[in-house]
């Protein structure tokens, strides 16, 4: 216990560790007791990559860490990406990036289709009356409450709230442990257009295949919140081994 509490100080500051596990507790706490699907998760999720994305062109603008000389490292189009400036690498990144989180977003947003596994996950498609109720009695009059549709009763209010709180935990935890703890420092421009990849590769297949494994199954609202909770515990642990101390690996989030 004495090793895991000194790994987490020397990790990350404390500031950032609570932003985290706060954001994560929103879409728990929407499964809990708000009713959200596993899509309406996996949606969220999806649009906390592009956040990832969009600090991680923040983080390579303010790398200042030296690059290897020997063209060791990873290659852009067959060229040493560390003999490439930030103003090559910010674009390729970009575009590189985008592609990888337009093509998850595809998954996502189109899962409600894969026939009964969209189903499971979403509740189905109701079929709506004329005055946007699930189902109309013979005289017309209406005998539930509004469809809830593809969210599952989710608000885009609170899908907003909850992306709103992933924002700023990735901006508490870029201010406090990238430019605070000096991690910029030791960070290089080459290191750092690759860094999201390895945690959002490990972080979101896991997801992925627990969401579509609950669809499958039609599991009760529980296993969706097991699936966050694991997503906070990987996120905070992926968390905690991005920021290490220097000489170690280069910071994701």
């Amino acid at each position: 216990m004495e090793r895991l509490v000194a790994w987490y100080r020397v990790s990350s500051s404390a500031g950032a560790v609570v932003a985290l596990v706060g954001a994560n507790l929103i879409p728990l706490a929407g499964v809990l007791f708000l009713g959200w699907n596993v899509w309406a998760i996996l949606l969220l999720y999806w649009l906390e990559n592009g956040v990832v994305g969009v600090y991680n062109v923040f983080r390579i603008m303010r790398a200042e860490g030296v690059e290897s000389t020997d063209g060791s490292g990873p290659r852009v189009n067959g060229r040493p990406a560390s003999n490439m400036s930030k103003a090559s690498l910010v674009p390729f990144f970009c575009i590189h990036y985008g592609i990888f989180w337009i093509g998850h977003g595809f998954f996502v947003l189109l899962l409600p289709v894969f026939g009964g596994i969209g189903e499971s996950v979403t509740g189905g498609f109701p079929e709506i009356g004329p005055d946007g109720f699930s189902e109309l009695g013979p005289d017309g009059v209406p005998l539930a409450e509004p469809a809830s549709g593809m969210l599952g009763g989710v608000e885009p209010l609170g899908i907003a709230i909850a992306l709103l709180a992933l924002i700023i935990s990735h901006g508490v935890s870029y201010w406090f442990n990238y430019i605070g703890r000096g991690e910029y420092l030791r960070a290089t421009p080459s290191g750092q257009m690759f860094a999201p990849y390895g945690r959002l590769v490990i972080l979101h297949v896991t997801i992925i295949f627990g969401a579509v494994a609950i669809g499958v199954t039609g599991a009760a609202e529980i296993a969706v919140a097991i699936l966050v909770g694991l997503k906070i515990l990987l996120d905070l642990g992926l968390h905690l081994a991005a920021h290490r101390p220097p000489g170690t690996a280069t910071a994701a989030s």
